[in-house]
């Protein structure tokens, strides 16, 4: 593959590309065609806002990636670390320049705050513990205000976006557990506070996610189909039980949980486009 495609990590930014416009569904349902100029442009911004980000973190990982990933462009030598921070910067600002042909307020706001949050996570925040969680999880977030603001109500999806920022910061910290002894160089939360106190918190996000997963149903007691979300916040208070003894699998638990939701928040849109 290209060295370029495999320094942008070709099928992560298509996934995340992908994911904006499920996302816009979430938000507007079949109408969303209606705004299929909107999808094409933040499909693209999507994907070099993911392709920036990563040249930037194999500039700023590139001794770590010597012995992790050896065989990424940058460490295998097939491309100078100058090179990927210069691609991953252009990168990042061609997201944000693309964002302007939305002529949407919000999608511009949206994705210019979320290039500088990435810039600053790779620079600074991500050796910083716990900004670096909350980092990660406001730009996860943000992808769902994105999807919505897209398709012309950048609140729409604000419910889905809220619990997995929160429920991300909880796989933040349960990472930040599971690799304590290798953060070399870091301040994680663990490390500033301890295990158990660390899995306190992450615990408290794990659950804060679910309470704002019932928000929908309080505006809407009938859409019936949401209420397959249920499985999500079992998922999720599972997690925060797990999280005291595996943290590595609350984490991945949590992955599963987030489909869930995901999966939820489809079949109410689902439900709005063709029962309601």
């Amino acid at each position: 593959m290209n060295k370029y495609l495999r320094l942008f990590r070709l099928n992560n930014a298509l996934i995340g590309s992908v994911a904006i416009l499920i996302a816009a569904f979430m938000a507007a349902g079949t109408s969303m065609v209606d705004h299929w100029v909107n999808l094409v442009i933040g499909f693209a911004v999507v994907f070099t806002f993911i392709a920036g980000g990563n040249s930037l973190n194999d500039y700023i990982d590139v001794d770590i990636d010597r012995t992790a990933h050896p065989d990424r462009p940058v460490p295998s030598g097939e491309m100078t670390p100058v090179q990927a921070r210069n691609v991953g910067l252009v990168m990042l600002a061609l997201s944000a320049v693309l964002s302007l042909l939305t002529m949407d307020v919000a999608c511009i706001a949206i994705v210019i705050i979320a290039v500088i949050l990435m810039f600053l996570y790779e620079v600074a925040l991500k050796q910083r513990g716990f900004i670096g969680n909350l980092t990660i999880a406001l730009l996860t977030g943000m992808v769902f205000l994105l999807a919505g603001a897209l398709v012309g109500d950048w609140t729409a999806n604000i419910a889905v976006g809220g619990m997995a920022a929160l429920v991300s910061v909880g796989r933040e910290i349960s990472k930040d557990i599971e690799d304590m002894e290798s953060d070399v160089g870091r301040k994680t939360l663990p490390m500033s506070i301890g295990v158990r106190n660390a899995s306190i918190v992450a615990a408290i996000f794990y659950i804060a996610g679910p309470i704002l997963s019932w928000y929908p149903i309080y505006l809407d007691p009938n859409n019936y189909l949401y209420y397959s979300v249920i499985l999500a916040d079992i998922t999720f208070f599972y997690c925060a039980y797990k999280v005291f003894s595996d943290p590595h699998a609350a984490e991945k638990k949590a992955k599963i949980g987030m489909l869930f939701g995901l999966l939820a928040f489809i079949l109410s849109a689902v439900y709005y486009s063709f029962l309601a």
